[in-house]
């Protein structure tokens, strides 16, 4: 796995980090509310999915860093089997997030396009 696909691999990561925490902590702030499509009103009808969503980016994150830190320092190729599955299912959680709400294809794209280069770049 190059230097330049690692790299992508620890920046997707950070930003599931990012947004997980964000999801987490911060699904209440109003200046968030285009990001998550959520109205003052459903704060406590969505902070159930907020939470938990927010968490499932903290797991694929850390999976990942766990991949890259076996790629050095353990099994090389379990380490490229997880950043691989990892950031493979994010382009098709991006394809899945367009497909349910098309409003949000751009967020769609934050979420699929780097994982996809990723890919590209690993099999090209």
């Amino acid at each position: 796995m190059s230097a330049l696909v690692q790299v992508i691999a620890a920046l997707i990561a950070t930003c599931l980090v990012v947004v997980g925490l964000l999801e987490i902590f911060a699904y209440r702030n109003p200046r968030l509310y285009p990001i998550f499509v959520i109205e003052p009103d459903d704060q406590d009808a969505v902070r159930m999915w907020a939470i938990c969503v927010g968490f499932y980016n903290l797991v694929f994150a850390a999976g990942i860093f766990l991949g890259l830190a076996l790629l050095h320092w353990g099994d090389p190729a379990a380490g490229r089997a997880l950043v691989l599955f990892l950031t493979g299912a994010h382009v098709l959680l991006g394809i899945v997030l367009v497909a349910v709400q098309p409003r949000l294809w751009r967020s769609a794209i934050g979420e699929a396009l780097p994982p996809a280069v990723l890919l590209g770049l690993t099999f090209a």
